[in-house]
């Protein structure tokens, strides 16, 4: 197939293109520059310029194409709601290429959004369309092109990880070297969810390749680590000290992350792993940070 993905050149995108390479895929990839476009050109996948900013110019991607796959989000938290809501627009412009065709689109969400109350595991059979969290606008978007037709399907991200990023435990690090020590609140028992970015990256495929309209995986391969766990984890890869804040302490420290500081987030992956038969294989997110690349 002819593949448009979005977030080509980011972090889990340069995961996924080449197990799509290696299946035999053709790749178009966006970019927002033609420095970008000359990557990669050179990488063997076909550029196609555009922004999450121009909706038009990611309907004529989609257009083009026989599967698309949106990973493309701005992570920029202090603007997150507004964010999400570009994240919405984008994806119905993607989906706008693909309305009365059986051409697939897998858009991302978060796996909080499966979760049906506090304490429970995020489960993919679950979705709350009145969720309190911005992150809510991309699924609902994904909602309304499924009933306008469009075979779309949804992968929820837990912490995807390596030894150079571990999605929001990457701000959290950033935050401890600025403040010279790793912090958690109370008593750290705020729970996330994890999964390798090698095994994430074998997931895309998966689900692109299964394209069940309406489907919903989860990105996790452990359940739920508590964040005082991965706060000693950066301590200890950072060679600083690890505190407990009160919650008033913990605005100072953790500033615009602050909302995700304290959301309890884990999720089980029961339904992805029988639905695709996909077992993660690759190390812990603790192992991760203890092996943390810090060129």
């Amino acid at each position: 197939m002819r593949i448009f993905v979005t977030g080509a050149t980011g972090f889990i995108g340069s995961a996924v293109i080449p197990e799509l390479l290696a299946a035999g895929h053709q790749v178009v990839g966006l970019t927002r520059s033609e420095d970008g476009a000359e990557k990669l050109h050179a990488a063997g996948i076909e550029p196609h310029l555009g922004t999450l900013e121009d909706p038009a110019s990611l309907t004529r991607g989609a257009d083009k194409a026989d599967a698309v796959i949106h990973l493309a989000f701005d992570h920029d938290f202090s603007n997150f709601q507004a964010n999400c809501q570009k994240d919405a627009v984008a994806i119905a412009a993607l989906g706008k290429a693909l309305i009365g065709s059986d051409r697939p689109l897998l858009i991302t969400s978060g796996v909080g959004m499966g979760i049906a109350a506090r304490g429970d595991l995020a489960r993919e059979d679950v979705l709350d369309l009145d969720h309190p969290s911005p992150r809510i606008a991309s699924e609902l978007a994904g909602q309304a092109l499924l009933e306008a037709g469009v075979n779309l399907s949804t992968m929820r991200l837990s912490q995807i990880h390596d030894t150079r990023r571990q999605g929001l435990v990457t701000y959290l690090i950033d935050i401890a070297r600025a403040q010279g020590r790793a912090a958690y609140i109370g008593d750290g028992q705020t729970r996330w969810s994890a999964c390798p970015l090698s095994d994430t990256a074998r997931l895309f495929r998966l689900a692109l390749d299964k394209a069940e309209p309406g489907a919903r995986y989860h990105a996790v391969a452990e359940e739920a680590i508590s964040l005082r766990d991965i706060t000693q984890a950066i301590g200890e890869a950072l060679h600083i000290p690890v505190a407990s804040l009160t919650t008033e302490q913990a605005q100072a420290h953790f500033g615009a992350m602050i909302g995700f500081a304290t959301l309890d987030m884990p999720a089980s992956s029961a339904h992805t792993r029988a639905a695709l038969g996909w077992e993660p294989v690759g190390p812990s997110l603790l192992q991760d940070l203890a092996a943390l690349d810090q060129d």
